[in-house]
């Protein structure tokens, strides 16, 4: 029998966007599981608390089998060791995401060669939608439809009354 095949999909999705939910499905046609490992960052101040972020990622992948939401502290590749995952899923929007995340990928693998790095382009529509993107607009009161999940709007019209209506 063979055994199921994990990968690791690690963020802060603060807050969690459209581009986060396309690689967790393009991840799901490759794996039997991925876990969403949500970063803890004690020199980060985010928007969402790290419950906020698990109960989001938890509700919108719900429909998803073979997805679960973790949290971790340390080191990535230890925490994917951890889970038994055999590869590490980045999103690439840019040349600059692949100059940040080529070293990142080569230290993990000199730490765990088992673990692989795979990254995956963004979608093409959704190759300027980042976290930081999604709340500077909802800061300023723009709309956010198509940039997040309609709960994430939600969870965002708390946080910003401003927010226009979707």
């Amino acid at each position: 029998m063979q055994s199921a095949r994990s990968a690791l999909f690690p963020g802060s999705f603060d807050p969690i966007t459209s581009g986060h939910l396309d690689l967790i499905e393009r991840a799901r046609a490759i794996f039997d599981e991925v876990v969403v490992a949500v970063g803890r960052h004690a020199t980060r101040q985010p928007l969402f608390t790290l419950d906020e972020r698990i109960a989001m990622l938890t509700e919108v992948t719900a429909k998803w089998p073979g997805v679960r939401i973790a949290s971790y502290d340390g080191l990535l590749i230890d925490f994917a060791a951890s889970v038994g995952a055999i590869a590490v899923v980045r999103g690439l929007r840019s040349g600059t995401d692949l100059d940040y995340e080529m070293p990142i990928a080569h230290a993990n693998h000199g730490m765990k060669p088992a673990i692989d790095t795979l990254f995956f382009p963004t979608r093409a529509g959704l190759s300027f939608v980042s976290a930081s993107i999604v709340r500077e607009i909802a800061a300023h009161g723009g709309p956010v439809n198509g940039l997040v999940p309609p709960p994430v709007a939600r969870a965002l019209e708390k946080k910003f009354p401003s927010l226009k209506a979707q």
